[in-house]
């Protein structure tokens, strides 16, 4: 029973995760913010839904393939946003011009 319970409470905040992001996705208005927030999606939404249904599958086969996705995710997520904004950033020529700024911000 307390296990059923923290695996849906595992997975509700993953899920909460997933749909945080997805509004950043609709609400961030320059592209390295909405990759920021699809790259919270990969790390802490799926790390909470996978540990929720490690705790619901219990020790099995199953539980050794979530671990492996778990891993697999956190190794290339993180890479995989670094490279796509890297390339933003090396293509698009008015990358300043584009994220609102503050006055007297300064610009790197």
């Amino acid at each position: 029973m307390i296990r059923t319970i923290l695996a849906v409470a595992l997975m509700c905040f993953g899920m909460f995760s997933v749909c945080v992001s997805a509004l950043g996705l609709f609400r961030f208005q320059c592209v390295l913010n909405r990759i920021h927030a699809a790259a919270v999606t990969d790390t802490l939404g799926v790390l909470g839904l996978m540990l929720g249904l490690v705790l619901l599958c219990g020790w099995t086969v199953m539980t050794v393939k979530i671990c492996i996705i778990i891993v697999f995710m956190w190794l290339a997520g993180p890479v995989v946003t670094h490279l796509v904004a890297k390339m933003e950033l090396l293509t698009e020529r008015n990358i300043d011009a584009e994220a609102p700024h503050e006055e007297g911000e300064l610009l790197l």
